[in-house]
């Protein structure tokens, strides 16, 4: 199987960053985040990456063109600067070959069995198979029953909602559900194909954290430093 991974957006939340250089390329660790990504798959044996290139592409096919060491197959894809996430997997139709292939966003750190999630798909045989994940309660929360507060619970993974956890199996069906540049694989595709039964669930339930604000970078680049980075499935 070969993973394709998102690696066009602006980066937006991560401004002070991403006005240098794309998201995917900021380093943890001094390796760029989209570096660990793909250490994630080679662990389970998939070392073909087809890479969607937007926003300062130019640095992501100049650093895999000079750096690989692994002996990575990749192809860095210029998929257009404005393209929405459905539209950039629309473009790259030609490079996965007919076949399901593994997808993730560029700055998204899990330590996701690649393995379990693949069997997983197969066994549920719908066109798409998704990681969800429970995020990190930010408050404790409060019920309240004709204004009165009847319960209260402290932070707590327990009664948060399921979200979206950026790992995907897709068949190769789904380009036939994607129709131009503008079209958002999240909110548009994903959500028609949910309510057709079309995409599974794979729970994930290890630590992961964002990649969103400075702090953010801080606390990866810290685990990492102290040999706490969760992710690290490789020796």
């Amino acid at each position: 199987m070969k993973a394709v991974i998102l690696a066009g957006g602006y980066g937006t939340r991560i401004s002070e960053e991403s006005h240098l250089r794309p998201k995917p390329m900021i380093e943890i660790g001094g390796k760029p985040i989209l570096w660990h990504i793909m250490k994630i798959y080679s662990v389970y044996g998939i070392n073909e990456f087809v890479i969607c290139c937007g926003y300062k592409g130019e640095i992501i096919q100049k650093y895999f063109s000079e750096n690989n060491p692994e002996s990575w197959d990749i192809k860095t894809v210029d998929t257009g600067l404005d393209t929405m996430t459905g539209g950039r997997i629309k473009k790259i139709k030609k490079f996965v070959d007919e076949q399901k292939f593994c997808l993730s966003y560029g700055d998204d750190l899990k330590k996701v069995n690649v393995s379990e999630l693949i069997s997983f798909h197969e066994k549920q045989k719908k066109m798409v198979t998704m990681t969800i994940t429970k995020p990190e309660p930010r408050y404790g929360l409060v019920k309240i029953d004709n204004d009165v507060i009847v319960s209260m619970k402290e932070k707590s993974k327990e009664y948060e909602n399921w979200i979206n956890g950026g790992y995907f199996i897709l068949e190769p069906e789904i380009f036939d559900h994607i129709n131009g540049d503008d079209s958002q694989f999240e909110n548009e595709v994903l959500a028609k194909l949910s309510m057709n039964e079309q995409v599974s669930g794979f729970k994930y339930f290890d630590e992961y954290y964002p990649l969103d604000t400075p702090y953010d970078k801080t606390r990866l680049d810290m685990l990492w430093a102290t040999n706490k980075a969760y992710w690290k499935v490789w020796d």
